[in-house]
C-alpha cells in the first residue's frame, strides 16, 4: 500500500434493518439477530410472502424524528438520517471552509411517493397529488440533502444498480486523490417500494424465507432498505477539522463482464478483474487480504459466479469471508455503502461479521464463510465486493494504516 495522497475514512453513517445507527449495527452482529423479516410499513399483497430487511421506522417517526416534513420521500429521510450520523461530530462552519462533495447513489430514487400518486390517480385521475411525483427522480435525494448541509461544491447522483454506492464511494476518492475536493461525503440509499419488489419477484429470485447466501441450497435473495455514508478526507482535512483517523481508501476497481443485462458471466470475470483491479491499486497481494464482505446475494447466480472469482483470484487461500446481505437484506443502491461501513465497522472494532443461515458450501468451490461473530480479530485490509445489473462490478478496500 503506498503512503502517498491517502483518502482518510472520518466518519460513518447507516441505517438498515438491524440498526438506526453505527451502534446498534454492531449489537446486532453480536447478537446474530438478522433485520429480515415481514414488512411492517410497506403495504403490499406479498406482505407474508417475501420476508424483507425493513427499517424499524415509519416515515412519520423518521420525519418527526429529524424535524422535516413527513410529506418527503422514505429515500430521503433514510439518506438525510445517515448523512446526519456520518457528520455528528463534525463542525459544519469549519467543513464550509473546504472544498466539499456530496455524492449519493439509489437505484429507484423516490418510487415510494410515485406509488402513492399513481394508487390515488387510480382511484381517480382528479385526486393524485403531482407534487409526490417531483420526489421520483434519483437525484432529488441527493439535492435535497446536500441543500439541507450547505454543500454546493460538487453535487451528483450516481445510479449502477446494486454497486451503485460503492461507485460514489469510489468517485469520492479519485475526486479526492486528483485535488479537485478536500472532502466527500460519499455512499447511497434505497428505500423498499412495491416496485422493487413486484420486479424482482417477476425474476424469480426472491426467496420466501430468510435467505442462505452463499450456502449450496440457496434460494435467492431478501431485499432490503437503508442508506449509509462514508466521510472521505484528504490529510489537509483531516488535520483541519481536528479528526483523527487510521482507515483509509487503499484500492478500488471497477469492471463490466458485458455478459447479460441481470447476470454475472459463470466464470466471474467481472467479479475477478474487479477484485483483482482493486488490490493492484491498494498495492498489496492477494494473500493480505484479511477478510472479504462479499456480494453474496443469495441467488443462484451471483453466489457462483463470486465463488468462482474468488477461487480463481485468491486459489486455496481464501480469507475469511461473509456476506452480510443474511442480516440487511440487498438494500441494492445502498448495498455498496451499508457493506462498506461494516467494513470499516470491523477494521475499527476488530471484528468480522458472520453468515447467517449457512449450511453447506457450494460446490465445487467449498468457501465456507464466517458464520459466528469473530471477535479481537486484526484487520488490515478488508475487501468489499459490489456487483450490479448489466454486469457493473466493484471492488473496494479498506486498509488500516
Amino acid at each position: 500500500m503506498t503512503s502517498d495522497n491517502h483518502v482518510y475514512i472520518g466518519g460513518l453513517g447507516i441505517i438498515s434493518a438491524i440498526g438506526n445507527n453505527i451502534s446498534e449495527t454492531i449489537q446486532s452482529f453480536k447478537e446474530h439477530r438478522s433485520g429480515i423479516h415481514s414488512t411492517t410499513y410497506l403495504e403490499t399483497r406479498h406482505n407474508h410472502t417475501f420476508p424483507l430487511g425493513e427499517v424499524k421506522l415509519s416515515n412519520s417517526e423518521l420525519a418527526q424524528q429529524l424535524n422535516l416534513s413527513p410529506k418527503l420521500s422514505r429515500t430521503i429521510l433514510l439518506s438525510y438520517h445517515a448523512v446526519l450520523e456520518t457528520l455528528s461530530h463534525i463542525s459544519m462552519d469549519k467543513l464550509h471552509e473546504l472544498n466539499v462533495g456530496f455524492i449519493s447513489a439509489s437505484t429507484v430514487g423516490g418510487m415510494d411517493k410515485t406509488e402513492t400518486f399513481f394508487e390515488s390517480y387510480n382511484q381517480d385521475p382528479e385526486s393524485g397529488d403531482l407534487s409526490q411525483v417531483i420526489h421520483h427522480d434519483n437525484g432529488k435525494a441527493t439535492d435535497y440533502v446536500a441543500s439541507k448541509f450547505g454543500i454546493h461544491d460538487f453535487v451528483t447522483t450516481l445510479s449502477t444498480a446494486c454497486s451503485s454506492s460503492a461507485n460514489a464511494i469510489m468517485l469520492g476518492t479519485r475526486l479526492i486523490k486528483a485535488n479537485q475536493l478536500d472532502v466527500v461525503i460519499a455512499g447511497g440509499v434505497d428505500a423498499l417500494t412495491r416496485f422493487t419488489l413486484n420486479g424482482f419477484n417477476s425474476l424469480m429470485i426472491l426467496d420466501k424465507n430468510q435467505c442462505k447466501p452463499l450456502d449450496q441450497d440457496r434460494q435467492g435473495l431478501n431485499l432490503g432498505e437503508g442508506a449509509a455514508y462514508v466521510l472521505l478526507l484528504n490529510e489537509k482535512a483531516v488535520t483541519f477539522l481536528g479528526l483523527s483517523s487510521s482507515v483509509v481508501v487503499s484500492g478500488y476497481s471497477n469492471s463490466n463482464d458485458s455478459y447479460h443485462q441481470t447476470a454475472l458471466s459463470d466464470d466471474g470475470q467481472g467479479p475477478f478483474l474487479a477484485m483483482q483491479g482493486a488490490i493492484k491499486k491498494a498495492n498489496i497481494q492477494p494473500g493480505q487480504i484479511d477478510y472479504i464482505n462479499m456480494h453474496g446475494t443469495g441467488t443462484q447466480n451471483n453466489d457462483q459466479a463470486e465463488s468462482q472469482a474468488v477461487k480463481n483470484l485468491f486459489q486455496d487461500n481464501i480469507p475469511p469471508v461473509s456476506s452480510t446481505k443474511s442480516f440487511t437484506g440487498h438494500t441494492l443502491g445502498a448495498s455498496g455503502a451499508v457493506e462498506a461501513v461494516i467494513s470499516v465497522l470491523a477494521i475499527q472494532h476488530h471484528f468480522i461479521p458472520p453468515n447467517y443461515n449457512f449450511n453447506s458450501s457450494i460446490e465445487p468451490f467449498h468457501i465456507s464463510p464466517v458464520t459466528k461473530i469473530q471477535e479481537n480479530v486484526k484487520l488490515t485490509h478488508v475487501l468489499s465486493n459490489s456487483f450490479g445489473f448489466g454486469g457493473n462490478c466493484s471492488s473496494l478496500i479498506f486498509s488500516s494504516l
